[in-house]
């Protein structure tokens, strides 16, 4: 896939079949949308091209609302890519672009720079200064300009219609689960290994890494039946997302423990898959009593994940 970061001077692909969005996530509401894409540009003969922004428009434009990302910009791309896509263009998006008119962002980049044949956006797009933007004025336009449109129909999944504010919402009380079941697999972390304090190996006998990641949403504390990503090679394990309450602390950490892994880890590069919740972090009276509580979250996790076979972005 081509990566183009910036509007070009030029756009030399053959009947662009063009989706617009943020695609945050790439949830399966974003994959019907690309596969509609795929689908046109195979029957026309054209090019499959995604067109989204960076940073978030929210980001920029509601700073204090606090947005955090689902997928990194690498993540994207890749998901992007790995949904057929043949070109993602990426527009820096900030305070001046977003004065942009709608009818000018139609002229200007899908009709003089892109030269739009076919446009396929989801049923509540809008877009341009004041979100004035929608799918009426897109369908008009091309009537005019020479292209097509195709408005899809929102995804539906766990009872709810599919958006990147749901996985967010989900994620942020845990419910990695329900965030899978809309993203189309599991939510992951990365992260590298640090020094931690000690007491997995040598005082509950089951050695933890702790990691230290730049990714914007980590799922509630609580303790979380995962997969982890290391070397190429893939892991079943345990993770606690807190403070380790039981022995005093306030400082946020995030600990996995894999299955039969006893190698030194400090500096190795993990991602953490979330399969399932297995529950909240506790309080308990004695490092015994936290002991008991681990063999009994290990023994779930490992009946949870011998019959999962969630998808991963390993």
């Amino acid at each position: 896939m081509d990566v183009i970061n910036g509007l070009p001077a030029t756009f030399m692909y053959t009947n662009p079949v063009i989706t617009i969005g943020n695609f945050d996530g790439v949830h399966i509401g974003h994959q019907k949308i690309f596969a509609r894409v795929v689908e046109k540009a195979r029957e026309i003969g054209g090019t499959p091209v995604a067109v989204t922004f960076f940073p978030h428009p929210v980001a920029v434009l509601a700073p204090e609302r606090g947005l955090r990302h689902i997928t990194t910009s690498r993540d994207k791309t890749r998901l992007i890519a790995d949904n057929g896509l043949a070109v993602l263009v990426y527009i820096p998006f900030n305070r001046e672009f977003a004065k942009t008119e709608p009818e000018d962002f139609i002229r200007r980049v899908l009709v003089d720079l892109m030269n739009a044949r076919w446009v396929v956006v989801g049923h509540s797009y809008s877009f341009g200064k004041g979100k004035k933007g929608s799918t009426d004025l897109l369908r008009r336009k091309g009537e005019s300009n020479g292209f097509g449109l195709t408005v899809v129909r929102h995804a539906t999944a766990c009872g709810d219609v599919v958006s990147s504010s749901r996985v967010r919402a989900f994620l942020l009380k845990g419910k990695v689960s329900d965030a899978a079941c809309m993203l189309g697999r599991a939510y992951h972390i990365d992260g590298v290994v640090v020094p931690g304090a000690g007491r997995g190996e040598a005082i509950l006998k089951t050695p933890t890494a702790n990691i230290a990641t730049a990714n914007e949403i980590i799922p509630n504390e609580g303790v979380y039946a995962v997969r982890i990503s290391m070397d190429g090679r893939i892991f079943d394990g345990v993770a606690n997302i807190g403070s380790n309450p039981t022995f005093g602390g306030i400082e946020m950490s995030y600990e996995v423990h894999l299955f039969g892994v006893r190698e030194y880890l400090v500096g190795k590069k993990l991602r953490v898959h979330f399969i399932d919740r297995l529950r909240d972090e506790a309080t308990y009276p004695a490092a015994e009593a936290l002991k008991a509580q681990i063999k009994i979250d290990i023994e779930n996790a490992q009946e949870i994940l011998g019959r999962s076979d969630l998808k991963l972005l390993a």
